[in-house]
């Protein structure tokens, strides 16, 4: 069986072939294509989403090969057409936006992901950024280390930031980030309220019967909804509004969910103490967008996903699903 790892500067092509090497039993030859992301930004490529603008390199690299294994690699309707030989995409990922699922049926080739592989550091990271942006630590930090300055004034009433304990946060959106995220507020002390209409079951916190409803009584307010036609613009300047004055709202799901204008507005005017941002509309943030002008923003470059431990997840779920195929089983996580 021929198998192209075609990983990149997070997923090493390393990390993909020790995996490879560790669980697919029976000889495998294993070949390497270093795509270039996070280095160049990912973007559309022809019909699919968020991937590396690579076709003519994975063309190439693709001849003669069974199986590919890869995050960022497009395969579109061109790529596909051009590897007859390809009958499994294992993207490491937790969805394969980067494949046209379509094609890939149509032509009888498996495509699996890597569902759960950065829950944990991506709810870890919220609450960083919620903790950042709430004890305005990036602020204290930059007049220090930058500038220089003891400034006292972070101690005074007026600027020092509340706590978690006691205070009402309120998740939107309950999957396996969100309930994480839950779960470390309810140890922090924070008072906990959850909005997710399609979840059922128990909650840690209390479940809030609507997005008003929850808005309305959140001093800070964290999303993790995925980003769907209906979710799009979720938070606009009606929800921002219905919030308690001074509150936070914190980002690290998908930029489309937030209008940045009305979000920008909130916090030129004083209704939003804060925002942590770790996701955004356009990506990467354009150099004329108001948030690098707008004050009390923390914003970070979409990491939350990114740690060590996400990387060598990934390589080993999809590697794992490599096992099954080889094997005959049935695969875990497969689309088509």
């Amino acid at each position: 069986m021929r198998i192209l790892a075609a990983g990149d500067h997070f997923v090493l092509n390393s990390l993909i072939t020790e995996a490879l090497r560790r669980v697919v039993a029976g000889p495998a030859e294993i070949t390497e294509l270093t795509l270039p992301w996070p280095l160049t930004p990912f973007g559309k490529v022809a019909e699919v989403d968020e991937a590396n603008d690579s076709e003519d390199a994975l063309i190439e690299a693709l001849d003669g090969v069974e199986v590919c294994v890869t995050q960022m690699g497009p395969l579109t309707e061109r790529v596909l057409a051009a590897s007859p030989a390809l009958r499994m995409i294992a993207v490491c990922r937790g969805g394969p936006v980067n494949v046209n699922v379509d094609a890939a049926r149509a032509r009888g080739v498996k495509v699996c992901f890597a569902p759960g592989r950065n829950a944990a550091a991506t709810a870890e990271f919220t609450i960083g950024m919620m903790l950042a942006a709430l004890r305005r630590i990036p602020e204290a930090h930059n007049s220090l280390a930058l500038d220089g300055k003891w400034d006292a004034t972070h101690y005074t009433y007026e600027r020092c930031g509340p706590e978690l304990e006691d205070t009402p946060v309120g998740l939107i959106g309950y999957g396996a980030v969100g309930s994480r995220v839950a779960r470390v507020l309810t140890a922090f002390g924070a008072e906990v309220e959850v909005y997710d209409p399609y979840v059922r079951g128990d909650v840690h916190g209390m479940r809030s019967p609507s997005l008003e409803a929850l808005l309305s009584r959140s001093s800070v307010v964290t999303l993790h909804a995925r980003l769907t036609p209906e979710t799009k613009g979720l938070i606009g300047s009606r929800e921002l509004a219905l919030l308690p004055r001074g509150s936070v709202l914190v980002n690290v799901a998908r930029g489309g969910l937030v209008d940045t204008d009305a979000l920008c507005d909130a916090l030129d005017s004083g209704q939003l103490a804060a925002a942590a941002l770790d996701t955004y509309e356009q990506e990467p943030l354009p150099a004329g967008s108001r948030l690098h002008s707008t004050p009390d923003v923390v914003l970070t470059p979409h990491l939350g996903g990114a740690s060590k431990a996400v990387a060598r997840k990934a390589a080993r779920i999809a590697a794992a699903e490599v096992a099954r195929y080889a094997k005959g089983e049935p695969l875990a996580h497969c689309l088509t």
